[in-house]
């Protein structure tokens, strides 16, 4: 019988590359039109190294890294005139020499080329309702179409759809961590020099970052939980517009400018999702889904990687006692997922200090490089 995937990012595309190579007959649902390329570069570290060795696409995913990790550090902090007052050094958020950043456009194209003619993707459409029959999951769509299958996997992000239908209320599970953060694309004038720079002031901060062939912008903020639609980008770009809107120095306005005319601009929470159990019956989540280490982890797409070749083979090996696959699959991650998740507030405060004093003893920490 088939498996349905609800998530077309890192670990519903890995998932369908690794349950197709199992032998698994699989359709994968995604919300919206087509793949979400957009966003910020990404983190592929550790086991999920193996990981892409196993899916064959670890030296093309070397191929497109971004070369940031020859940078003369991970990031450059400036003050309101451009001065380097602090850095924080390259070895910072890494696991090991080997881990590489990729863009994210070329992480999903690489995964997604990596996946067989077999494997069926519905664009445009999400599940309305899942009724778990015992030998099968029959799922509703918002199309008026219908299915029935073994296995459904919830890969649908941190506002999972699925969690929501099967496990109840984001808001039981989701963990805001009091911080918000935007991701756009600048032109490349707002660049420079190949390096990583943001300037802050108490709970805000505003980043640049240079690459070879593209420069990226992004916003990170303190803030209580915010009610606002998760789908509305204009709604966004206000919010941030208004938070920002009494922030001068370095190169804040040309920033918020493009901003208000960005076609890719995207933002979130940053927020953690901690859950007694990731499977019920026929339905089991996958990624941020089910253990969202926050982006300051690093760690969601390594996480999502590992997860999902994880379950694949558990599954593949279970001679259809899914209640058994399911156990194992938490019983390997679970350690992982624990180990991510704990070391995010410090990451966070020193992205994102909530006072002078703070920002001054994380420069005095880590000084400029000249």
């Amino acid at each position: 019988m088939a498996i349905l995937i609800s998530g077309a990012s890192v670990a519903g595309l890995t998932a369908a590359q690794r349950f197709s190579a199992r032998g698994a007959e699989v359709t994968v649902v995604e919300r919206a039109p087509e793949l979400r390329r957009s966003g910020a570069p990404i983190d592929v570290r550790g086991t999920a190294l193996d990981v892409a060795a196993g899916m064959g696409i670890r030296d093309t995913l070397a191929a497109h890294e971004t070369g940031a990790a020859q940078r003369s550090a991970f990031t450059h902090i400036v003050d309101e005139n451009g001065e380097k007052v602090g850095a924080l050094p390259t070895e910072l958020p890494q696991d090991s020499p080997d881990d590489l950043e990729i863009f994210r456009s070329d992480l999903i194209d690489i995964l997604h080329g990596s996946i067989g003619p077999d494997v069926t993707f519905v664009y445009g459409d999400s599940i309305q309702e899942v009724t778990d029959t015992g030998d099968a999951v029959e799922v509703g769509f918002t199309s008026g179409r219908a299915g029935r299958y073994e296995l459904l996997v919830g890969a649908d992000g941190i506002h999972s759809n699925t969690r929501r239908l099967v496990f109840g209320p984001e808001e039981r599970y989701r963990r805001h961590l009091g911080v918000y953060y935007g991701i756009l694309s600048l032109p490349a004038e707002l660049g420079a020099d190949g390096e990583a720079y943001f300037y802050g002031v108490p709970g805000r901060s505003v980043l640049i970052s240079d690459y070879a062939d593209r420069t990226m912008g992004g916003f990170t903020f303190l803030s209580p939980e915010i009610a606002y639609d998760y789908h509305d980008v204009d709604q966004q770009r206000q919010l941030v517009l208004d938070t920002y809107s009494s922030v001068r120095g370095w190169k804040t306005a040309e920033v918020l400018d493009v901003l208000k005319r960005s076609e890719d601009f995207y933002l979130d929470s940053a927020s953690q999702v901690h859950m007694d159990r990731w499977s019920r019956g026929r339905v089991v989540l996958l990624g941020d889904a089910a253990f969202a280490p926050s982006f300051f982890s690093g760690q969601g797409t390594p996480l999502a990687m590992i997860g999902a070749d994880i379950l694949a083979d558990e599954w593949a090996t279970c001679d259809g006692d899914l209640g058994q696959a399911f156990g194992r699959y938490e019983q390997a991650m679970r350690p992982q997922v624990h180990r991510a998740q704990e070391g995010v507030p410090e990451a966070r405060d020193r992205i994102i200090p909530a006072t002078w004093e703070a920002i001054e003893a994380r420069n005095h920490r880590w000084p400029p490089v000249r």
